[in-house]
């Protein structure tokens, strides 16, 4: 043993060490396995912990799904202030604005679809999906008032029910490809399929 290790205690894993390796755990077993079949103790032996570790950061698997959906939307939200604002190029702002969406959530598509699908079933999802989404709907609606008042967008009677059904479509293309719903798009197809109804829907043409 050399001098510079010797009676060194190995450090034991922090909190957000643990933390971090539950929520890796669970995201893989997403990767083959729907929620209803994932069991604590799977999540647990995955993250090198035991049942009652486990219960000691999460009171439940559901709460690692919420967790996974807090860092996506995080990421979501970083990377969208760092887009910015429709400049002379409103085309090219809403492709990278959409483009955050697919990235992200296509690095985490078994927990895209698990989301989706837990909506159905789970309150406390579907509240919490909807109090984040319902975010990012007031963004695009007063985009599109922004864009209008500047001369560039077309006439839009209701442009938050314009906003919702843009949302709305996106997750639902996102979750049929991400799922391998038939018919779907091909993943490499989201992001010119979706920039292209975005921008014909809100300037009358694909390129204002």
């Amino acid at each position: 043993m050399s001098t510079s290790t010797r009676g060194r205690r190995v450090g034991r894993p922090s909190g957000d060490e643990r933390q971090r390796a539950i929520v890796e755990a669970f995201e893989g077993l997403l990767q083959t396995r729907s929620l209803a079949d994932i069991a604590i103790d799977e999540i647990a032996a995955g993250a090198s912990i035991s049942r009652s570790a486990f219960y000691f950061y999460f009171p439940s698997k559901q709460a690692v799904l919420l967790e996974l959906l807090d860092r996506m939307v995080a990421e979501v939200d970083e990377r969208l202030a760092a887009v910015g604002l429709p400049g002379d190029d409103p085309a090219r702002w809403w492709r990278e604005a959409i483009g955050v969406f697919v990235d992200v959530f296509g690095a985490h598509r078994a927990v895209t679809v698990t989301l989706a699908e837990a909506q159905a079933t789970i309150p406390e999802v579907r509240a919490e999906w909807a109090r984040r989404s319902g975010r990012w709907v007031d963004l695009t609606a007063s985009t599109i008032v922004a864009e209008r008042r500047a001369g560039r967008a077309r006439e839009i009677v209701d442009p938050r029910a314009t906003s919702i059904a843009l949302n709305a479509m996106n997750e639902s293309v996102l979750v049929a490809s991400f799922s391998g719903a038939t018919p779907s798009l091909a993943p490499g197809e989201l992001l010119d399929v979706l920039a292209d109804i975005w921008c014909t829907t809100i300037y009358g043409r694909p390129r204002p």
